[in-house]
């Protein structure tokens, strides 16, 4: 149980990615007073993690209907987070994030940033869902499911933290050291992927 904790923890983080969402919150919410800025970190977690959760129950059934292998939705899956990988360690991702931060911020229409675009698509994108309904999918009984869930909240716990603390960790620390951590997640997430793939296709012809 612990392994498997640690290994949904580990996923989960790397594709959500606090420590790169956090910078990109701080940005958005410049002009915002404290307690704004708090009260919408808040609601962007609790969004997405309602979403994720869905998916993370519901993600199996969806596949199900759709008469999707669990093994094909493995590979599909690896092969996305791999392409998020190459992104992470490019800083193509994060390019790509400031820049739809940019347009956001440009709007004046948009002045709560809590659902748009933080809880979607930065948070509970393509590849947190199509994670955790990998982990989920993978659970074998209950139990190993709620572990899966225990692991994504807290993630969406240390996401919270990280949004809340974005003013000051991006001036203690500054964007090198965000954009390092962000290269090594990518990194990691790669290895996670072709994991995924190579389980896939020995769950397809083993």
């Amino acid at each position: 149980m612990i392994e498997l904790f640690l290994s949904a923890f580990v996923t989960l983080f790397v594709v959500i990615d606090p420590p790169g969402c956090a910078p990109i919150y701080a940005g958005l919410t410049t002009n915002a007073a404290p307690a704004a800025r708090r009260s919408m970190a808040l609601r962007a977690c609790l969004i997405a993690g309602v979403i994720l959760i869905g998916f993370a129950l519901f993600g199996e059934d969806l596949l199900g209907a759709m008469h999707i292998d669990l093994e094909s939705f493995q590979i599909a899956g690896g092969i996305m987070l791999f392409l998020i990988a190459l992104d992470m360690v490019f800083e193509k991702r994060t390019q790509r994030r400031e820049d739809r931060a940019d347009k956001v911020r440009d709007d004046p229409a948009h002045e709560d940033v809590s659902v748009f675009p933080m809880a979607m698509p930065m948070l509970a994108g393509p590849g947190a869902i199509a994670s955790v309904m990998l982990l989920t999918g993978t659970a074998r009984g209950v139990e190993q499911t709620l572990v899966v869930l225990a692991a994504l909240l807290a993630v969406m716990a240390l996401t919270l933290l990280a949004l809340i603390a974005a003013s000051p960790l991006m001036r203690l620390f500054g964007a090198k050291v965000e954009a390092v951590i962000t290269r090594l997640l990518g990194v990691l997430l790669a290895a996670l992927a072709a994991q995924y793939v190579i389980d896939g296709l020995r769950g397809s012809f083993g």
